[in-house]
């Protein structure tokens, strides 16, 4: 996924701050926006559109446009995600999202277009390691070095973490859904289950969580009938869906969830 360059802008189209990242797309192809925008309020908007050999691709939020153009082959979604997170971010930093907040907060702004994207590849864009080291203090131009956070793979997690009293918590919630005929047949069920995990762990702790899943034990041979566990308790999970903390190329080699919690 590549992005050419960033917009900010207001209702009516005009640019408020933008940020070329790449600088194979004209600044001046925002022009078109105002014209699609203003075609926009009378049919259904559309947040993909391609003209003349440039994607646009735009949110709105609150009283504000953020636009991403590009004119290669990036994918759609992936931009859209990005700029969600852009809003999420600016929404940390000045609590209310809107014309007013960008135009007091140009600096820090630009700071964080500058940090969450580099020639078009979005980088850091977790709110807590950004405020490690992007502050709403005044700049100071010095040569600062990165914080661990930006460089180490566990990027939701900062080092240091200290806790008076190791403990986490762990909420299994679970939502059952049935489909039952007139005559009580049961024709369809499922169970929608999720984790949630509360973690006031020190330093930089690995923990594995183990689940009688189905899989799991025909790969390893074990039976799901007899001693430590009775028949029919294991479960066949499907369109599992996990927190980026989790180590997919080990779940997907040894069914093993195997993660760094953050804090």
């Amino acid at each position: 996924m590549t992005a050419s360059a960033v917009f900010i802008l207001d209702m009516k189209g005009k640019v408020i701050i933008s940020r070329n990242y790449r600088g194979d797309v004209p600044m001046n192809c925002v022009e078109r926006f105002s014209g699609h925008v203003l075609e926009a309020e009378a049919n259904d908007e559309r947040p993909v559109w391609l003209e003349h050999g440039t994607t646009y691709i735009y949110i709105k939020y609150n009283n504000l446009y953020i636009m991403a153009v590009t004119q290669r082959n990036s994918n759609a979604a992936m931009i859209l995600l990005f700029l969600y997170r852009l809003v999420e971010v600016f929404k940390d930093y000045f609590k209310e999202l809107e014309e007013e907040s960008i135009r007091d907060n140009f600096v820090i702004t630009y700071e964080l277009m500058d940090e969450m994207m580099d020639f078009g590849y979005p980088q850091v864009s977790e709110p807590k390691i950004l405020r490690e080291y992007i502050t709403q203090e005044a700049h100071k131009l010095e040569v600062v070095k990165p914080p661990m956070a930006v460089t180490n793979a566990v990027s939701w997690r900062s080092e240091g973490i200290k806790h008076r009293k190791n403990e986490i918590f762990l909420d299994v919630v679970e939502r059952l859904n049935l489909l039952v005929a007139a005559n009580g047949t049961l024709l369809r069920s499922e169970i929608l289950g999720s984790l949630k995990m509360r973690s006031y762990l020190s330093g930089m702790p690995e923990l594995k969580l183990g689940l009688n899943d189905k899989l799991l034990f025909e790969a390893t041979g074990r039976r799901t009938g007899g001693r430590g566990l009775s028949k029919g308790k294991a479960v066949e999970m499907e369109d599992i869906k996990f927190h980026q903390c989790v180590r997919l190329a080990r779940f997907e080699n040894d069914r093993t969830i195997s993660f760094i919690p953050p804090d």
